[in-house]
């Protein structure tokens, strides 16, 4: 049996972070139901699983250093929240798994930009398959920031000189 909530938990990670990294260097408030959709609390108040795993998933990605906040907006969302460096590096940095490969007619920049994980995170989302989302965000996960250098840059003891 597929784990659903594992799918719901990437799915969500992938709209929280492209969320953010459209709004970087800008804090920005996140909702609940910008994510997963409408919510209908019960009679007694309380918000169903689904929501409360998007919220969950939210704080996690704050606990796991991907994201800052300043507030919670009660069970609704946070507020003023913004991309660490180290989601933003790994967000901008060149992706080894590609869904998306760019048109071999583009300029080099355009090309390398196509290649990096954050547009690899887009094109899944577009897919709206979970196997694809899920494995993207693993992917983005397991990763370590790096240097990113693009292939017409000096190298770093290249182009400095005392």
């Amino acid at each position: 049996m597929a784990d659903i909530h594992i799918d719901d938990f990437c799915r969500d990670a992938a709209l929280i972070l492209l969320h953010l990294y459209s709004a970087f260097p800008r804090r920005a408030s996140i909702y609940v139901e910008d994510i997963c959709g409408p919510d209908t609390p019960d009679e007694v108040g309380l918000h169903s699983d689904r929501h409360m795993a998007c919220l969950g998933t939210l704080l996690w990605l704050a606990e796991e250093d991907y994201l800052r906040f300043e507030a919670m907006i009660y069970q609704d969302g946070i507020d003023q929240a913004v991309l660490t460096g180290k989601a933003f590096t790994l967000l901008c940095g060149l992706s080894q798994v590609r869904y998306q490969s760019p048109a071999p007619d583009l300029p080099e920049s355009v090309m390398v930009e196509k290649i990096t994980v954050v547009e690899q995170i887009r094109a899944v989302l577009r897919s709206g398959e979970s196997s694809k989302i899920s494995t993207m965000m693993r992917y983005f996960f397991s990763s370590q920031p790096q240097q990113i250098i693009l292939p017409t840059a000096p190298a770093v003891s290249e182009g400095c000189s005392s």
